[in-house]
């Protein structure tokens, strides 16, 4: 092992034996600042927040006799003198216990009589027993508890099976230990119709009764062989809804193929515009701009193969075109084929289809095609379609460029593509899914559509494994068109800036087990990395071409982390030895850009007269990503710091000299952990290809590896497909929408087949959404949720939003989430953001309302004709809010398509009835994300050093962190211990973003699971087996309950009562279960008047939600619930 090895060992030892006494002197004073006695304290809610750590309340503290009961050490805070071994740990034990219970026992469950009363007859008017009667349950439960069980998202699968029976009157069971609810509070509550049914008017104003049949789930296919799709939702009134599910559910590929070419195609020849397309054609050709843009296409590689091309593709189904960037094949290979067939007069039935992976690429492309043809894109030959955006070309004699996902859109409508001649897969080297997916998908089209021609293009030479995908099917290379590149390594660089690498400091870590884990990962690293350094080392010193002084340095693992000192030094070496001309940047994130910025504005060899340096990232504002492809003035040289978006999707065009870090990075999917992850990786043989050509656009370049020759030789030939390493979630629901079969064996038909683990779980994921069935069918919600272009969860929140009626700001919530950010981040003002994003919060702790916020404020300020001026005061994007804007105009009309909404309008106001309640919207996001859970578990500020410290917990990850960006990141205190997460991903920790606190009754009412039962003489409900709460005994005697369980062992035969909180959470639940699963599967919009029975219920429980924002009705019950400390 190294000295350096060595070293890092000595230190973890001498940290380990520091952080274990630190620990020892702490153990009985640090502790979570739960819950208080408000009636002493006269405080309300509940303080998640600052640690007290000598407080009778924290967790380490406990009132109890300082006379005889006094420890000997810790003034009064340590344990009892004379324990021994065990007895130590039973103390510590006991005392935690008691602690808990007791301050759980201060928090009661109060409840307004007169909204007692209220629910009482709601829940009676719809079917409930009568409260004020002994009701005996029989219950498959162990015998000391009883439990409901919370059903999944719209769904009655997990109601529990309760047998009641009318007994006596309250107070004859005199067993019975008293459970009560101490009355409080005092807020209104509307109850409306008391028909005994739930009913539900139409707009129209028609009035629609259901029961529980109406909702409640035939036999599955699992129970009952025999049945079919159709016994088992026969349930489902008949309807238009109905008449789609059922033909997804039961059709598949095969049979919908052959429908539609029963049909046939709607490629007829037109023998008149064949004409007109030919003439037209032959008058452009004549046309001063159309001959100034073919003198610039003749020059391009492509152009000098058009007929190789053109005989390629007429002879073979299947074409694969490689080629370097800017050979011309993009804008080109369409072209040739289109005039090809319009100048032999079969221009009518000639219709090209130009996939590309990004909006940008689709928009761009298309509107050079139609420059180089003399049109204006989108009103003769050439168009593009994207999301929310689209300029069509004729319909026949075109072509199309739009991105993968609309096509793949299209395909559910039209799965032979019947009126499409040509379709080209272009960029599939970058292997995202929905390409693979399309690919995959094709083969089976082909097959059945054989005057369908696909053609497959690739800007990197890997066209053989495509080809071999696609039966062998023949390959072309393009070459490209670059002036010769030079390329140093890491070697060269330290050579000519003599540059010295010092050793990495070990940074501090807290506490003795993350060092060691620390350390463990830097030995292996050390010990990788030295297996290969060393022989190369030995080779480069036997030419004597470098230094004795380079060859040590390149023998340290510190060498290739990212350096930005010696970036800084090789952009003024380049600038004081070289000729004129852009410096291009590649780096891994906005960690690096953001730093190598500070660093090159704050030198005085980098004076702004001189240079213009310009970070270009998706966080920057548009104006300065546009700013790159702009000349700077002369004298003045223009450096670019950029991410992986400067290989492929943009080209600036005066870059000389690139400087490659060897780093980039991607998005993995862990199946083991079942997290996502994102970490800087070595880039590929193919980025690095792609980053030198950035070099030689315009002139000879040069390109700077900083990474050694040794290591190129290490790197994979081209990146991991996305396929292999991203969650499946919405790939399965396309594969069930396209009725393309079971999941695993269509999967395996893929190219590079993902993970089964990874299949199996975002089949689980779906299912515990309620998107698919026992037998991997969609269900009513996953048939919705499949039809909308959102992820599963992202769905399923908007359609709870047009069910509560608050469309408006959660349709601005998932339009963000699904698309980007619309706040942007000037190098230097990261605090004044921060402090914006504060002040559009409102004090709610959410990061997604204040998303939605911003959206709704720039609407109004756009009005006024401010809104570029608002953008500019809160640092947001006025392209990314209008881009957000339209999209939750196609969410509404798509929900409206499916029968949610009644109009197409998000800001209608029938959509919008409770969309100024910031807790129901809290709650919706709350349903959306769940079971994106995290559980504060302290809060602690450090004043020296003016940080604040949050420690949070999931329940599958332990330890969590949120993320820098967000505004909960320093809050001082959470009024509730959880917060909903969109995304969590693990790079030098595992990051929660975007987050929102919520309060537990939007778990209760949204959770899966939820579970009531008897501990330690307190009632316990429990979501998801994972969060418990703690409900308090009181004086009230409300209802009892008589458990009478069928095993023949039971161990408490007495009766139990069971105060009315949890009957109310559990009767309020089904009601709830009930109306969703019937509105899911008889799509409609919510009756609010006062006579619905079904706005009545809703009422009820965001009434409950809302009032737990002014005080806790819960506590959560703390370190019992399974997550580590």
């Amino acid at each position: 092992m190294s000295v350096s090895c060595t070293k890092l060992c000595v230190r973890m030892c001498n940290v380990c034996r520091l952080n274990i006494l630190l620990k020892m002197r702490r153990r009985d004073g640090y502790g979570f600042h739960s819950q208080r006695n408000y009636k002493t304290e006269g405080r309300k809610g509940n303080n998640y927040g600052r640690t007290d750590r000598d407080s009778e309340d924290g967790m380490g503290a406990e009132s109890y006799d300082r006379g005889d009961k006094r420890g000997g050490r810790g003034k009064g805070r340590g344990r009892p003198p004379g324990l021994k071994g065990r007895e130590i740990g039973l103390y510590y034990r006991d005392k935690m216990r008691s602690k808990k219970q007791a301050s759980l026992q201060r928090i009661g469950v109060s409840l307004d009589p007169r909204r007692e009363q209220q629910i009482r007859e709601l829940l009676s008017s719809i079917g409930t027993s009568d409260l004020h009667r002994d009701v005996k349950c029989e219950l498959n439960s162990e015998p000391d508890d009883f439990a409901f069980s919370g059903t999944r998202y719209f769904s009655l699968h997990d109601k529990p099976k309760v047998k009641c029976e009318l007994g006596s009157e309250v107070g004859e069971c005199s067993s019975a230990q008293d459970f009560s609810v101490d009355v409080k509070r005092k807020v209104k509550l509307e109850v409306g119709d008391k028909s005994g049914e739930i009913s539900a008017e139409s707009t129209r104003g028609t009035r629609r009764v259901y029961n529980e049949s109406d909702v409640k789930p035939g036999p599955s296919s699992t129970d009952n062989h025999g049945s079919s799709a159709a016994d088992r939702y026969s349930h489902i009134s008949e309807s238009s809804f109905k008449r789609k599910f059922l033909q997804n559910i039961t059709g598949n590929i095969e049979a919908n193929l052959g429908r539609s070419l029963l049909v046939g195609t709607s490629l007829v020849q037109d023998k008149e515009l064949d004409e007109l397309f030919k003439m037209r054609l032959i008058d452009k050709q004549n046309s001063k701009r159309y001959k100034k843009m073919m003198e610039f296409r003749q020059k391009l590689p492509s152009f000098g193969m058009k007929d190789q091309i053109l005989d390629l593709v007429e002879q073979n189904q299947v074409t694969v075109i490689s080629g370097e960037t800017g050979c011309g094949k993009t804008t080109q290979v369409a072209q040739f084929i289109l005039d090809s067939y319009i100048m032999k007069d079969k221009g009518s039935v000639c219709r090209i289809i130009c996939t590309q992976p990004r909006r940008i690429s689709a928009t761009s492309v298309a509107s050079r095609v139609a420059e180089e043809r003399d049109e204006v894109c989108g009103e003769e030959s050439v168009g593009y379609q994207i999301r929310l955006e689209k300029r069509m070309p004729r319909k026949k004699g075109s072509i199309l460029f739009c991105t993968t996902g609309v096509m793949l859109q299209w395909m559910q409508s039209d799965p032979v593509l019947r009126e499409v001649s040509h379709i080209v897969l272009d960029e599939i080297h970058e292997r995202d899914v929905i390409s693979d997916f399309v690919m995959t998908i094709l083969k089976d089209i082909i097959q059945k559509r054989s005057d369908l021609k696909v053609i497959l293009m690739s800007a990197t030479l890997n066209a053989e494994q495509f080809s071999k995908y696609y039966g062998d099917c023949p390959c072309l290379n393009i070459p490209g068109f670059t002036y010769p590149v030079k390329e140093y390594y890491l070697e060269d660089v330290l050579q000519m800036t003599r540059f010295e690498i010092e050793p990495t400091r070990v940074p501090d870590t807290q506490g003795w087990k993350k060092h060691l884990k620390f350390v463990k990962a830097r030995v292996r690293k050390v010990q990788e990395f030295e297996n290969f350094i060393e022989p190369y080392v030995r080779y480069l010193a036997s030419e004597g071409k470098y230094s004795s002084r380079v060859l040590e340095m390149l023998k340290s693992a510190e060498s290739e982390e990212i350096n930005l000192d010696l970036i800084v030094a090789l952009i003024q070496h380049i600038c004081v030895t070289k000729d004129d001309g852009a410096i291009l940047i590649f780096l891994p994130g906005w960690d690096k850009i953001s730093s190598l910025h500070k660093l090159l504005k704050e030198s005085v060899n980098f004076p702004s007269s001189r240079y213009q340096i310009i970070p270009l990232h998706s966080l920057m504002p548009t104006v300065i990503q546009r700013s790159v492809f702009d000349r700077p003035p002369k004298g003045v040289r223009k450096i670019v710091i950029a991410t992986n978006i400067a290989e492929t999707s943009i080209t600036i065009d005066d870059v000389v000299y690139v400087i490659d870090c060897g780093k980039i990075k991607l998005k993995n999917f862990d199946v083991n952990s079942n997290i996502s992850t994102l970490r800087a990786e070595w880039v590929s043989l193919a980025n690095a290809r792609q980053r030198r050509g950035r070099a030689g656009r315009v002139q000879p370049g040069e390109c700077y590896h900083l990474y050694t020759k040794a290591r190129e030789m290490t790197l994979a030939d081209y990146p991991l497909p996305e396929m292999l390493r991203t969650r499946l979630d919405e790939v399965i629901l396309q594969i069930k929408i396209l009725q393309l079969g079971k999941t695993k064996p269509f999967l395996e038909q893929v190219m590079n087949p993902p993970d089964p683990r990874a299949v199996e779980l975002s089949i689980k994921l779906l299912e515990n959404l309620n998107a698919l069935d026992a037998d991997e069918n969609l269900t009513p919600l996953g048939f919705h949720l499949a039809r909308l272009p959102l992820d599963p969860q992202t769905g399923k929140m908007i359609l709870m939003g047009a069910l509560f009626s608050c469309v408006d700001p959660i349709f601005s919530v998932a339009a963000s989430l699904s698309f980007k950010d619309a706040f942007h981040v000037p190098l230097g003002r990261e605090e004044e953001v921060n402090q914006k994003k504060l002040c559009l919060s409102k004090g709610l702790k959410s990061d997604h309302l204040v998303l939605a916020e911003a959206l709704k404020q720039w609407e109004v300020a756009e009005e006024m004709r401010r809104g570029r001026e608002f953008c500019w005061d809160y640092f947001l994007s006025s392209n990314t809010l209008s881009l957000l804007r339209d999209m939750k105009g196609q969410f509404a009309e798509h929900l409206h398509e499916m029968n949610f909404l009644s109009s197409r309008d998000p800001k209608a106001e029938d959509a919008n009835i409770n969309s100024s309640n910031s807790s129901l919207v809290k709650a919706i996001i709350c349903a959306g994300l769940y079971p994106n859970v995290a559980i504060v578990r302290s809060v602690v500020r450090r004043r020296k050093m003016a940080q604040v410290n949050v420690k949070l917990t999931t329940p599958e990850d332990g330890r969590v962190y949120i993320h820098p960006r967000s505004i909960n990141e320093k809050q001082l205190e959470f009024e509730s211990p959880f917060l909903v997460y969109h995304l969590k991903l693990k790079s030098t920790s595992i990051y929660l973003h975007d987050t929102t606190m919520v309060y537990p009754l939007p778990l209760l009412f949204f959770g899966q699971g939820v579970d009531v039962c008897i501990e330690d003489g307190l009632e316990t409900i429990a979501v998801d087996k994972s969060i418990r709460f703690k409900c308090q005994e009181s004086t009230a005697n409300l209802v009892k309950v008589r458990i009478i369980h069928k095993s023949n062992d039971v161990r408490n035969s007495g009766c139990q009562k069971v105060n009315f909180m949890r009957y109310l959470f559990q009767e309020l639940r089904t009601q709830l279960d009930q109306l969703l699963e019937y509105k899911i599967s008889h799509p409609g919009t919510i009756n609010w008047n006062r006579y619905s029975t079904e706005g009545a219920v809703l009422r009820a429980i965001i009434e409950l939600i809302t009032s737990e924002d002014k005080q806790m009705m819960l506590v959560a019950q703390e370190g019992e619930d399974g997550f580590s400390d």
